[in-house]
């Protein structure tokens, strides 16, 4: 059997002559320490990271159990699993054969991001071919998702690409079309895949880094730190990279990978995406026994150009000086000048007590790449008046002057990244770093916090517990003070321990700069961007209106008592008088309405990625409906009410409506309240269950996979209602019509989409008790049970008399609060 110019053995008898063959060309202390490793395996295989390891990688402090290998004289590939400490990842390597196994330097090649257990890991390729990383409990971490898909065998080829093939020999699934942060020779780069890198500043922000193709673009490497996303390179000559059928692509082949050409040459090489942006290729040196690595965006756009390449607030200098620090910041770390500088006074977001220290002659990389000015025509007072005007959103403001007149163009940045010098003036351009003018910053009050018995206790104060808790019962609330500790999920090591903060009103007010950022509003209030003294961003809900007493109580009762990763996090509260403030974790890239609905490449969300996010929310929704002491509905599950942290985890937010019930009532009569389009029929009855959250989040499934609002009138009047043009297509086996068509990635993986949508119609049904409960749907999400007769397309189509959401008027709008929180 020959595919694609690299042999699959035939039959189990030939299999063990031909390894014996290719171990008897290799050297000798290699083929001692590779002596376990296939290079292919049939359905189904089996695979655990079982001591002893094969070798240890040192410089990673972990160790590796090869499951599969290429090995030649020349690049050779491990695959398996890496092990340290705190459990196993399953990885992909490039490597160059030594004599010295201990000293061998492996790549990254792919890898599977999440990690298990070392005593509960497993890889298994399963009957039905599908390829899956397993945890605690036979839980699915990952999966390729091709069960059904006639798979027979796994190979790793000679050019280093994991794949899964059928009888007919045609690949199925295939690790170069998941690249990390390397492409190999033979390998293609094209619209809807990309490079990824990410790197963790000494102010422990993120920062990502992606460089991939576009089309009518060519090649565009990006920056992604907290809300800020700026280009620092775009391909000059977009024509190199043109495929046969007019996509813009880059095969990595014959010495030339898109607009970059190299010497040829036979030696082991590939391209890597570093954590500091930049873009190497690296060539095996024989004589040396290590790597190469020559910058292939170096000459283009020149070393002061990357985002970071000085830090945070640091100016590079162009003519050969180094890094330097402007006034009132230092350098963070004197030999290590990339890590920047920081401000010598501690920052504060109260506009009061901000002033700017001035650098000028410089320049930014990203004012050469198409980044818009926030103001045009202004004049640089003007621009430092608006950067104190939005707090902690606006670390520092460039302004670009004209020179011929007294005006010119703003640009408020979020995040702090390097300058460069402009010695020559040629750009007329100042930076105007926001510091602190003053030391007396307000300090909220301490957190007090008790442990008993595995539970944790929340001390609110007394009076106001006291207070709370009368008002509470006059609504029919139970606010609990107690969590079980089997509730909170704290794996993570960074998460916070469950804390509740009081603050004042005017804490609140200098953090928040007197309320001067709104990041949304809705029916209950408003949401403003602050931050604590130590830097943390928060969002804070300010309830508008006597009225709103309900609503805070049922938000502090039901938040304020529970915590899960799925959860947006409450950090504290403000009762003062008329005030009342809820202090939420800041999630810095908004609400997921902003990524689903918008036709933008810069806004693209991959299939992968839109999957983990709907498992998210179900987990959310299984913890709330079944994992904790009172049963919790929601009542509102909408895409503006799920928020998306820095790593694309989603939360779910806005718990004003919520209703708690104890757990053996079956269910709740209430007044219908939630938002038009996401609520179940049974409203009509005013009697409901938690089912109602798993109805509203079949709708938001769907508006997920199809990219679009369910009701939008901007469409034709036949496509205006999503389930109504779901359900013809449905009828009419057109359902890969309806995945969502902006994104290359989603149309790539179609065929899994089409599969969720249905799961998504099982929970739509009209009849609440043959929807799923949620851990079931997570447990189907995850993997790890098939739900047979899935797919039921019998519930109601939308109606001027039956949906809400036929009337746009209708008052059934609690919260929009939309925008990162």
């Amino acid at each position: 059997m020959v595919l694609l110019g690299w042999i699959i053995p035939s039959s189990s008898a030939t299999f063990p002559s031909l390894l014996l063959l290719l171990f008897l060309l290799l050297p000798p202390l290699t083929i001692a320490n590779f002596t376990n490793g296939p290079s292919s395996v049939s359905v189904p295989t089996v695979w655990t990271p079982s001591k002893p390891y094969d070798f240890n990688i040192t410089h990673l402090n972990a160790s590796f159990k090869v499951v599969l290998s290429r090995l030649t004289s020349g690049p050779s590939f491990l695959c398996g699993f890496m092990c340290d400490g705190s459990g196993c990842y399953f990885r992909l390597f490039i490597f160059q054969p030594t004599q010295d196994i201990q000293n061998i330097r492996p790549w990254t090649v792919w890898w599977i991001r999440s990690k298990s257990k070392i005593d509960t890991a497993e890889m298994r390729l399963t009957q039905e071919g599908d390829l899956v990383f397993l945890g605690a409990n036979g839980k699915k971490i990952w999966s390729t998702n091709t069960s059904g898909k006639s798979i027979v065998g796994l190979n790793l080829t000679e050019v280093g690409n994991l794949v899964l093939y059928d009888k007919k020999d045609t690949i199925i699934w295939q690790s170069f079309d998941h690249p990390a942060n390397i492409i190999l020779p033979g390998q293609e780069l094209r619209p809807g895949t990309k490079l990824k890198a990410t790197s963790r500043g000494p102010d422990r922000t993120v920062r990502f880094y992606k460089f991939t193709p576009k089309d009518h673009v060519g090649f565009v490497a990006s920056v992604r730190a907290a809300s800020s996303l700026l280009i620092y390179y775009k391909t000059t000559n977009a024509s190199k990279m043109k495929s046969d059928n007019g996509q813009v692509a880059a095969l990595y082949k014959n010495g030339t990978f898109g607009e970059f050409e190299f010497y040829p040459t036979s030696l082991p090489q590939f391209i890597s995406l570093g954590p500091d942006g930049h873009l190497k290729r690296y060539v095996y040196v024989e004589d040396s026994n290590d790597w190469s690595a020559t910058d292939l965006l170096g000459n283009k756009i020149g070393n002061c150009n990357y985002p970071l390449v000085c830090g945070s607030f640091g100016i590079c200098s162009h003519a050969g000086y180094g890094c330097g620090c402007p006034n009132e910041t230092k350098q963070i770390e004197a030999r290590a000048p990339s890590f920047g500088c920081s401000r010598i006074s501690s920052f504060s977001c109260d506009s009061q007590i901000n002033t700017f220290v001035e650098v000028e002659n410089i320049t930014f990389f990203a004012l050469w790449n198409s980044v818009r000015a926030n103001i045009s025509n202004t004049t640089a007072e003007s621009c430092k008046a608006e950067c104190l005007r939005k707090g902690c959103s606006c670390t520092m403001a460039l302004f670009s002057n004209q020179p011929i007149f007294s005006v010119g163009d703003c640009y408020l940045l979020s995040e702090p990244f390097s300058l460069m010098d402009d010695v020559i003036g040629e750009y007329s351009t100042s930076a105007f770093i926001k510091v602190n003018s003053s030391t007396n910053t307000l300090m909220p009050p301490s957190i007090v916090r008790t442990k008993r018995g595995g539970r944790t206790e929340l001390i609110l104060g007394t009076a106001f517990g006291a207070v709370l808790i009368f008002l509470a019962s006059l609504f029919g609330i139970f606010i609990s003070s107690k969590v079980r500790r089997n509730n909170v999920e704290d794996n993570d090591p960074d998460l916070p321990r469950l804390q509740i903060t009081r603050f004042s009103y005017e804490d609140l007010k200098a953090m928040t700069g007197d309320f001067t950022i709104k990041l949304g509003e809705g029916g209950f209030g408003s949401v403003f961007l602050g931050a604590l003294p130590n830097g943390i961003r928060i969002a804070v809900k300010r309830l508008d209106g006597s009225g709103q007493i309900k609503s805070f109580l049922a938000e502090a009762g039901t938040i304020g008592t529970i915590h899960h990763v799925n959860l947006v996090r409450l950090l504290g509260f403000c009762v003062e008088k008329s005030h009342r403030l809820l202090v939420y974790e800041y999630m810095c890239n908004g609400s997921l309405d902003k990524w689903i609905f918008r036709n933008d490449q810069e806004f693209d969300v991959c299939w992968q990625m839109r999957r983990k996010i709907i498992l998210d929310i179900a987990k959310g929704l299984a913890y709330l409906h079944e994992e904790c002491h009172q049963k919790i509905i929601h009542l509102d599950i909408k895409p503006q009410n799920i928020l998306l942290d820095e790593h694309f985890n989603a939360k779910l937010a806005d718990f004003g409506l919520s209703k708690l019930i104890d757990k053996e009532q079956s269910h709740v009569m209430t007044i219908m309240r939630g938002t038009p389009g996401y609520l179940a029929p049974e409203w009509l009855s005013s009697i409901i269950t938690e089912k109602v959250d798993v109805y509203s989040f079949g709708i938001v499934m769907l508006e997920i996979l199809c990219g679009r609002k369910n009701v939008d009138r901007s469409l034709p009047s036949d496509k205006a209602h999503l389930l109504t043009l779901f359900k013809c297509k449905a009828e009419e086996e057109q359902l890969l019509e309806m995945v969502d068509k902006s994104s290359g990635d989603m149309q790539l993986h179609g065929q899994e989409a089409v599969k969720m949508m249905k799961v998504a119609t099982w929970c739509l049904q009209d009849d609440s008790r043959k929807r799923p409960p949620m851990s079931q749907l997570v447990k189907f999400l995850e993997g790890s049970i098939d739900i047979e007769d899935a797919w039921r397309c019998n519930f109601s189509l939308p109606s001027g008399r039956r949906d809400p959401s036929a009337d746009n008027a209708t008052r059934l709008l609690p919260s929009q609060l939309s925008g990162p929180r």
